[in-house]
């Protein structure tokens, strides 16, 4: 089910973001509900959910910093989904996560 959630920012602004999530409320599917539906409080600030992700590629660079012939650059490419209740969590197309990883090394050419 497709919702609105509204994540508050630092500032006290708030941004929408279109979210797919279960309905939980259980029981039967009701079509045409009301304006109190549209719209969900996210559990937490936008900041505190995009947060969740951090540890997540900080973890990725710094094993990579770790190489024994470390990379110059680490590019890291992941999908984040935004949900009311999870917050920010890393998105996956089926039951596996896909993160596109690109390290760089630049040599002069001797």
């Amino acid at each position: 089910m497709k919702r609105l959630v509204e994540f508050t920012l630092e500032d006290a602004s708030t941004v929408l973001v279109e979210s797919e999530e279960p309905d939980s409320r259980g029981g039967p599917v009701v079509r045409g509900g009301g304006p109190i539906d549209v719209v969900e409080k996210a559990g937490m600030g936008f900041e505190a959910a995009i947060g969740k992700i951090k540890p997540v590629a900080a973890a990725f660079i710094a094993k990579m910093r770790d190489l024994s012939d470390a990379p110059e650059q680490v590019g890291i490419e992941f999908g984040i989904k935004l949900g009311a209740k999870a917050g920010a969590f890393i998105a996956s197309a089926d039951a596996e996560a896909t993160f596109k990883v690109t390290l760089t090394w630049k040599r002069e050419h001797l």
